[in-house]
């Protein structure tokens, strides 16, 4: 798998459902407010990207709003139908 990286942070391309990861459209919408999450969720609405940052189940910081287990409740509740989007999922880094 090809790593994607923004802000010295490493990701790997988990889903990218009807093609909603463009490197270039998002990559100056990731700012240092992603860094401390696990996934990085975006959806496509008219035209502009929509960016949320998940947590894993065992992530200290985890709240049911942020949890990578309510991901497709997320979607169905939140993003316009049938949209374009994406996740990306953070590599740990080797201590």
């Amino acid at each position: 798998m090809k790593e994607i990286i923004f802000n010295d942070e490493v990701y790997e391309l988990v889903k990218n459902y009807r093609d909603g990861f463009n490197y270039e459209d998002i990559a100056e919408k990731v700012t240092d407010y992603f860094k401390d999450f696990d996934y990085i969720f975006g959806d496509w609405a008219y035209g502009k990207v929509r960016l949320k940052g998940f947590y894993k189940e065992d992530n200290k910081n985890v709240r049911n709003m942020n949890n990578i287990k309510n991901l497709d409740k997320y979607i169905k509740d939140n993003c316009a139908y049938d949209c374009r989007y994406f996740l990306l999922e953070k590599v740990k880094k080797d201590k």
